[in-house]
């Protein structure tokens, strides 16, 4: 059972993850959702498409301009807050690795925090043990936050994957964050090239083997668009492709820039899985 907010989700249940970015200059979108109105419009165009989780990054991933614990609230905690109220049952995840940010979202309504530079501020979990929400435990190779992987090497990379995430899954649960709450992400690109992150797809049943719930961000990133050699708008059907390997493989949670197209994925994956019914089964009965 995975259990996030007010929400309970079953063994074979896959859950999409939207990503709306509150920021200016966000690597897929340069800035699309950093103003309120088409922020909301995103969220709610999200949750009609099949979104069980909206999460709010108020820092892109890279390399940019600085900004400070203060900004980062700033372009999260109100909008977390009207989220909130708008959709009461939606589960807000937000995208942070500070504590300070993550107990001001806490405050006003978020459900789930998603760490994605692997436990850089370990003050963090204790934020989601206090306020009893989830947290995501990230590989990141040890990198900092917002810098990108150079000559980075590992001896078996998914032993390094488990090691690290395991580790901070069960330091979360020792602190007190609900076990049924806890998720654990290979961390695509954060910390790895192109072959590492293949990689971590292709052994991605070790993860799963774990118990843990397993949650991959693979949308657009650059393992894909390196792979294809695509440019960001045109790694739609790389993601996709990788979506369904990582569905077979039997992730629980799939952080996304294009919901309805994930939510197909997942759907055809699941039925052929035997976990879900066809929507429609009329062929050769009539």
């Amino acid at each position: 059972m995975l259990r996030l907010g007010r929400r309970e989700f079953a063994a074979h249940e896959p859950v999409i993850m939207a990503i709306v970015n509150r920021t200016p200059d966000s690597f897929y979108d340069q800035g699309a959702t950093f103003r309120d109105e088409p922020a909301l419009a995103r969220v709610e165009q999200a949750v009609a498409e099949g979104a069980a989780i909206i999460d709010i990054g108020g820092v892109k991933a890279g390399p940019g301009d600085e900004v400070s614990a203060a900004e980062e609230a700033r372009r999260t905690v109100g909008f977390v807050a009207e989220v909130r109220r708008r959709f009461p049952d939606v589960v807000i995840s937000v995208d942070t690795w500070r504590h300070e940010v993550g107990e001001a979202v806490c405050e006003v309504g978020a459900d789930l925090l998603n760490d994605a530079w692997g436990g850089v501020d370990p003050k963090l979990a204790e934020v989601a043990a206090r306020y009893g929400v989830g947290l995501v435990c990230t590989h990141a190779g040890g990198a900092q936050p917002r810098t990108r992987p150079h000559r980075v090497t590992y001896d078996d990379v998914m032993a390094d994957i488990l090691q690290v995430t395991l580790g901070l899954a069960e330091r979360a649960a020792a602190l007190g964050v609900p076990r049924e709450s806890v998720l654990i992400d290979p961390g695509h690109d954060f910390g790895k090239n192109t072959r590492h992150s293949l990689e971590a797809t292709r052994r991605l049943g070790e993860m799963v083997e774990t118990g843990w719930p397993v949650l991959v961000s693979l949308s657009n990133k650059d393992f894909v668009g390196e792979t294809l050699d695509k440019p960001v708008k045109e790694r739609v059907l790389g993601t996709l492709a990788t979506t369904a390997v990582s569905a077979w493989l039997g992730a629980r949670v799939y952080r996304v820039h294009e919901v309805a197209e994930t939510r197909q994925v997942l759907d055809m994956v699941a039925t052929i899985a035997g976990h879900r019914e066809p929507a429609v089964a009329r062929r050769g009965l009539a």
